[in-house]
């Protein structure tokens, strides 16, 4: 009992407004990592923190980000570096999210991807926190079109893999161009000596919080399956209808794999979608989406694609093809079992994957659980639908749409039931809603018949 009470955010130093939206968004208990550093970080303190993603970090470093804000100096005072656009887009929509008590903070995402003359437009007319990717920072510095003078906060997010994406010299570049009186957050899974050298070069007297890797074995249960090469990808079709998971990740380890899997489940009638480096990311982005609001069933992936996602309650991770780093097998099984949910690792092992699961078993000291194909069967002949339909609204936050103007569309005039309604995702140009599969055709067309904060839009199902 005790052990909740000290780790409430009631008993850190917010403002009440700070407070108010904690408990709106239900956050009641601090995760390891919020207790270990935020009474840390609100002393304004350098911090160096060894936190894995879905760790809760987000909020870790957004809290006190925020408190040390000053809404009405229309000037960049705090920067997030995050190693990819889709970690940028989460970091700034949680920042959104904890934001809400303040008066119209301005958040900015700048990433590679995307075109400079817009983002040039947004920084003119002022924000006061961006977030984004080493490399488009930098070319903003490099151009004079990023001014950093009022810069008081910086975080690293992922530092780790933004060194493993080889961008150590944009950091560096970055960092040298913030002031020298700041406070700097470090968030890294691992600490190699890259970031060591980094820590030791540019941060003042940091604290440590360590947090051991938190995959508790009562959530995450993995299990084995010996295959013949040949049967691999049927194989995962087979795993798909015993376990029926509403969403899975699967791992393949390369491009090719990717897409003969995607051809085999659509074969099948599985609905899964794939992400690969040489997608647009607008189109990278609506996979996301799918994925994440469980209107797509199964996301097909190599490790590269999938760098920086994360997904709340994903119930399976399938490793299609085993990988021969260990560390990337802790990294692809950790997404699953995240918060209270429990997940399942499938791994599926040929005749030449046996020695590698061999070293990880040592690794990870566990035993591995071997299971055999043919002692599965299809829980029931039904076809693996996701539950929800992603309706595309063409217009976003340029039209100034928010997400209660959508939800206010689909509860007010349309009729429909909160309960029935999902995710809501504002990007720039369009608007994603999440509606239950059974009402998604009668929703567009009602969308399509009726208005959104009073105008007309165009509606479609993704």
């Amino acid at each position: 009992m005790n052990d909740t009470l000290s780790t409430a955010f009631t008993n850190l130093n917010l403002s009440s407004g700070m407070q108010a939206v904690l408990q709106q968004l239900g956050y009641a208990s601090m995760t390891p990592i919020q207790a270990a550093s935020l009474p840390i970080t609100l002393a304004g303190k350098d911090l160096i923190a060894q936190a894995k993603t879905g760790s809760g970090k987000t909020a870790a470093f957004s809290i006190p980000l925020l408190t040390s804000l000053n809404p009405r100096r229309y000037a960049v005072q705090a920067m997030v570096l995050c190693p990819t656009r889709e970690l940028a887009d989460q970091v700034t929509q949680e920042l959104r999210r904890l934001a809400r008590a303040a008066d119209n903070i301005k958040i900015l995402t700048l990433c590679g991807g995307s075109t400079m003359r817009p983002q040039i437009a947004s920084l003119e007319h002022g924000a006061h926190i961006v977030v984004g990717t080493p490399g488009r920072i930098m070319d903003h510095i490099e151009r004079g079109t990023l001014n950093l003078d009022a810069l008081n906060t910086l975080v690293l997010d992922e530092a780790d893999r933004m060194l493993d994406m080889g961008f150590v010299d944009a950091m560096a570049y970055v960092i040298r161009n913030c002031p020298r009186e700041r406070q700097t957050m470090l968030f890294s899974a691992t600490y190699p000596e890259g970031i060591a050298r980094l820590a030791r070069q540019f941060m003042r007297d940091p604290q440590e919080v360590t947090l051991p890797e938190q995959h508790e074995e009562s959530k995450i249960r993995q299990r084995f399956y010996k295959i013949e090469n040949a049967q691999r990808l049927a194989a995962v079709a087979i795993l798909l209808k015993h376990y029926r998971p509403v969403s899975t990740l699967a791992f393949c380890n390369t491009k090719q794999q990717c897409r003969s899997l995607l051809e085999l489940l659509h074969a099948q009638g599985i609905h899964a979608l794939t992400l690969n480096g040489d997608m647009e990311q607008r189109e990278r982005d609506q996979v996301l989406i799918q994925f994440a609001n469980r209107s797509c069933s199964v996301l097909v992936a190599t490790d590269v694609a999938a760098r920086g996602l994360d997904i709340a309650r994903l119930e399976a991770v399938i490793n299609v093809d085993v990988t021969p780093d260990p560390e990337v097998h802790i990294h692809r099984i950790g997404r699953t079992g995240r918060a209270d949910e429990n997940g399942w690792a499938l791994s599926l092992c040929g005749p030449t994957d046996r020695h590698r699961i061999i070293a990880l078993a040592q690794m990870m000291k566990i035993e591995p659980e071997w299971h055999e194909l043919n002692e599965l069967q299809a829980e029931d002949d039904e076809p693996l639908v996701p539950p929800m339909v992603t309706l595309q609204i063409l217009g976003g936050r340029k039209e100034k749409i928010r997400a209660g103007d959508v939800l206010g569309a689909l509860t007010g005039d349309a009729g429909y039931q909160k309960e029935q309604i999902g995710k809501i995702n504002v990007t720039e140009f369009s608007t994603y809603v999440a509606v239950d599969r059974h009402i998604a055709h009668a929703a567009v067309r009602k969308l399509n018949a009726g208005k959104v904060k009073g105008k007309q839009v165009r509606v479609r199902a993704l």
